[in-house]
């Protein structure tokens, strides 16, 4: 694990109907995603032609600048470290966090990550993936103040160690990643090929696995132990992902689905709009989420059969809200994890933070709730989740 030492989030916590007055609104500063990206990687992104203007020039400017800076580092790490991590074998079968979007997942990843058995990629990790071997004991506690203390889109505490999503390390160093969509709102053609491996190019999934096992291989550098992974993305990916780690373990959470729609509305407006490169282009939000929460829900369970019996567990995001201790233990014994006796105590002393955690809330009106349930009934059915056309209660 990294000589960081870990901060703890407090996770998130189900979407109820109330005011949206309550919804999170806030700035995560001036650092945005793309500021990772090496020079190299910001003119491949300027080629797509992002839609920008004027008002966005310090941004872009600083990007290219950061990009310097990045890639002239990238190359010191590799000639540092290159033949390491090229000779590096991953030797413990990771764990991937599955899930749409707003689903729990990272309740689920901040439980996984309490046991000191497991290690992950953290937000310095994610954010700069070509050189945090050689930059990250320097440069994460010099910079910690440009942070904003919690994720623009809920209230969630966040910090360079805190555990955070590999795609967008993926995309950053490799480009090849949905999370182009924060740059390209609306053009779907950039980016939507980029969740599915199958649906890339042969070129494409090569540089993508390749850019995936770079980055384990130098999480195991930094400590040879189980990688816990969350990319909700990764939903979309059990085939490539038992492909590249047949031993691999999985945990599916899922989630009411009225509440993953409005929170990820929430999340796509807020993200869209903290890393554009220009304008935030909304007119096809809620198209596309629905869209690609069709697909990921979909893909999953046409493709879960493939992975092993024994290998994937599946929870309920508001059953481990309502039991944290009970979902976990069930998820250890699932999936044959060990250590249970010494994750149990450290899951105890989270359970006040998350039973007092500040959530945000929503309040959906009834013809959203009823164009939700006419797309998707069949998710509702298949989850066991009640429509609650019928209550007075919305």
């Amino acid at each position: 694990m990294s000589t960081m030492s870990i901060t703890r989030e407090k996770p998130v916590q189900a979407v109820r109907s109330e005011s949206p007055s309550t919804v999170k609104a806030s700035r995560q500063g001036f650092l945005c995603m793309w500021h990772g990206l090496s020079f190299g990687g910001f003119l491949r992104m300027m080629k797509l032609r992002p839609d920008t203007g004027l008002r966005y020039s310090p941004r872009l400017l600083s990007i290219a600048a950061a990009g310097v800076i990045n890639s002239v580092e990238n190359g010191v790490e590799s000639m540092l470290y290159g033949r390491r991590v090229a000779a590096t074998k991953i030797e413990h079968p990771p764990i991937f966090i599955l899930g749409h979007w707003r689903s729990g997942t990272t309740l689920l990843h901040n439980l996984l990550t309490l046991d000191s058995n497991v290690t992950f990629p953290n937000l310095y990790q994610c954010m700069f993936p070509g050189h945090f071997l050689l930059t990250e004991n320097i440069v994460a506690p010099l910079t910690k103040f440009i942070l904003p203390k919690t994720r623009p889109m809920d209230n969630i505490a966040t910090s360079w160690s805190t555990p955070q999503e590999d795609e967008i390390a993926l995309a950053l160093d490799c480009g090849i990643s949905p999370y182009l969509m924060l740059a390209f709102h609306n053009r779907r053609s950039v980016y939507e090929r980029y969740f599915d491996p199958r649906d890339m190019t042969p070129d494409e999934r090569e540089i993508w696995k390749s850019s995936l096992l770079t980055l384990m291989k130098k999480l195991t550098i930094r400590s040879n132990r189980s990688i816990v992974m969350k990319s909700p993305s990764h939903t979309y990916r059990i085939p490539i992902l038992l492909e590249m780690f047949p031993d691999a373990k999985f945990v599916y959470i899922y989630r009411d689905p009225y509440s993953v729609y409005q929170s990820t509305m929430h999340l796509r407006r807020t993200m869209f709009t903290e890393n554009a490169l220009g304008p935030a282009q909304l007119e096809t939000c809620s198209d596309d989420a629905l869209f690609f929460y069709e697909k990921c829900i979909r893909t999953y369970e046409e493709t879960k059969g493939m992975i092993p019996e024994g290998n994937l567990t599946e929870i309920r995001f508001e059953d481990l809200e309502q039991d944290p201790l009970a979902g976990m233990e069930k998820t250890y014994a699932e999936l044959n994890l060990p250590g249970w006796s010494d994750v149990e105590p450290k899951i105890r002393g989270e359970l006040e933070g998350i039973a007092s955690y500040k959530k945000n809330s929503f309040r959906m009106d009834r013809s959203t709730m009823e164009m939700l349930y006419e797309r998707l009934g069949w998710m509702f059915e298949l989850y066991g989740y009640p429509s609650r056309l019928n209550s007075t209660e919305n």
